[in-house]
């Protein structure tokens, strides 16, 4: 039945693209003088093309532009914005806008457009958070000024991400109907195959040498087959598929701070939440068994094991981004090391090989997404590295519904990854502790508390981030694996792609965590080979 639903899905996308797109050359050879791409390189986005809802945040917008943006080293760059200026207190910040800007439909760019985006963005109550934000004006036709109920250094980064919609086009339908600034327009989407997308015209930007994408939406299985048969020039891959060799192709691997790790409950039993789960776990309250175990755990292994040796030993949230900490680099694969953390926790071996405390056995479940099957391999890897240490470890599948009555209670392998450092107040702030799939442990540090606030209010990006190095560890405590250990991160993926191999993208910036497409942010450079 597998391999009966693999062959008509190849089927499916050799006629879609066959008449989608007729000028590429088939069998793994595409035309040189082509400037046509047809890209897998990422699902359907679910909510659709909107920035005041999230689109982009993980990725270009593509449709829109952004009043910033990062180079390939994570520097910030002016896009729609000339200038911006913070005022001493960090309350106010006043942008410039560029006045030769139209939108795809060819009506002005202006500073209502920029204040409408961002007054919708915080009303529609999404993933962005606004909530800082006491208001946006424009002071004339292109300036600016965004007023903060409080200093927030990491304001910038929604400056970054948030694309400018345009106030005259925008209704409940722009969501499937997107009009922009970026450097392409949407033309054609056609519900669960594909999206086709045109150069725009108007755009103030570089003129990119392919004038006409085409994203297909394509299981793994299924995005695989189309490579082979010369049927795509892009496709994102698992890495059970990265050592096949694919004519015409080259594998691209990006590295990426889309982590995976294990979230210790971090407090005792005994308390729920508002909804009634329960709150806390005996063992992993206790900090020598979290630091025994990110002494003991081989993250090499974990690397070349369960992601087949695409990836990279992880250490924090934000492992080589400009606000990580390297310090917080630690020696593992040490079991000694761990078995003395243990010793002097005063949890003690037993002819059964788990260790005991106070009649309590060093165990406990670990928790995954059921229909993640690196997060499993990774959960099953990691229980097996436990037993010498004499800690005993389950694991056990779960739906997300599960997962989030759980999560509080049982240890579970999280994912998180972001171009925001703001993801580590989310995760580590004792006031976020309960609010959604932030700080399910219950994380709470006095000292990383007032390093963070000061990040925040810190007035320059470089200030900012040495406080949150600092909240990593300070050379005494901090939430990192040397400090709190309230995780243990274990690998950072590699994201994959087989790429045509005349095909040139240029050096990519560290991706974030899987959503979205974020290899097409600099995708107005690509180019063939000349």
């Amino acid at each position: 039945m597998k391999r009966l639903l693999l062959t008509v899905l190849f089927f499916a996308i050799i006629s879609l693209v066959a008449c989608s797109n007729t000028e590429t050359e088939k069998g793994g050879e595409s035309n040189p003088q082509s400037d046509e791409l047809i890209l897998a390189v990422g699902s359907e986005p679910e909510e659709g093309f909107d920035p005041t809802t999230g689109w982009g945040r993980y990725g270009s917008p593509l449709f829109q532009s952004t009043l910033l943006k990062y180079d390939k080293d994570f520097e910030i760059q002016y896009d729609l914005a000339e200038n911006y200026e913070v005022s001493d207190d960090g309350l106010t910040w006043t942008v410039k806008i560029r006045q030769d800007v139209q939108f795809s439909d060819g009506e002005k760019l202006d500073a209502d457009d920029v204040v409408f985006t961002f007054q919708q963005t915080k009303g529609s109550g999404s993933v962005v958070d606004l909530s800082n934000m006491k208001n946006v004006e424009a002071i004339d036709d292109y300036t600016v000024r965004f007023n903060l109920e409080k200093p927030d250094s990491t304001f910038i980064y929604l400056l970054v991400t948030t694309g400018i919609v345009p106030e005259h086009a925008y209704d409940e339908n722009y969501r499937e109907q997107p009009i922009g600034s970026g450097p392409y327009q949407l033309v054609q989407w056609d519900k669960g195959q594909q999206i086709i997308v045109e150069w725009n015209p108007h755009y103030y930007g570089k003129e990119p040498y392919f004038k006409k994408l085409t994203f297909l939406f394509l299981s793994e299985d299924a995005g695989f087959a189309a490579a082979r048969a010369g049927e795509v020039d892009v496709v994102s891959i698992p890495s059970s598929f990265a050592n096949e060799e694919v004519s015409g192709m080259k594998l691209m691997q990006l590295e990426s701070v889309d982590n995976r790790g294990v979230i210790f409950p971090f407090v005792p039993s005994g308390e729920k939440t508002e909804d009634g789960y329960p709150i806390g776990n005996d063992v992993t309250a206790d900090i020598s068994i979290r630091k025994a175990i990110n002494v003991g755990v081989d993250r090499e292994a974990l690397v070349d094991g369960a992601i087949d040796g695409y990836g990279t030993p992880a250490y924090s949230v934000a492992d080589q981004l400009p606000w990580w900490n390297p310090d917080t680099i630690i020696e593992d694969n040490d079991i000694e090391r761990a078995k003395e953390i243990l010793d002097e926790g005063g949890w003690k071996e037993t002819d059964e090989g788990v260790r005991m405390k106070d009649g309590r056995e060093a165990a406990f479940t670990l928790l995954y997404p059921a229909d993640d099957q690196i997060r499993q391999s990774l959960s099953m890897a990691f229980a097996e590295m436990m037993k010498p240490l004499g800690i005993s470890v389950t694991t056990e599948g779960k739906s997300w519904n599960e997962l989030e009555q759980l999560m509080y209670s049982e240890p579970v392998m999280m994912g998180w990854g972001s171009h925001d450092p703001l993801e580590i107040y989310n995760i580590y702030s004792s006031k976020t502790r309960g609010i959604g799939f932030y700080n399910t442990n219950y994380y709470s540090n006095e000292v990383v508390d007032q390093y963070m606030e000061q990040a925040l209010h810190a007035t320059s990006t470089e200030e900012a981030n040495e406080y949150w190095k600092k909240a990593q560890w300070d050379g005494e405590e901090g939430f990192s694996t040397i400090g709190d250990a309230p995780w243990a991160w274990l690998v950072n993926l590699e994201h994959l792609y087989l790429i045509d191999e005349n095909l040139e993208i240029g050096e990519q910036k560290i991706q974030p965590h899987g959503h979205g497409w974020p290899i097409t942010d600099f995708i107005e450079d690509w180019h063939w080979k000349e």
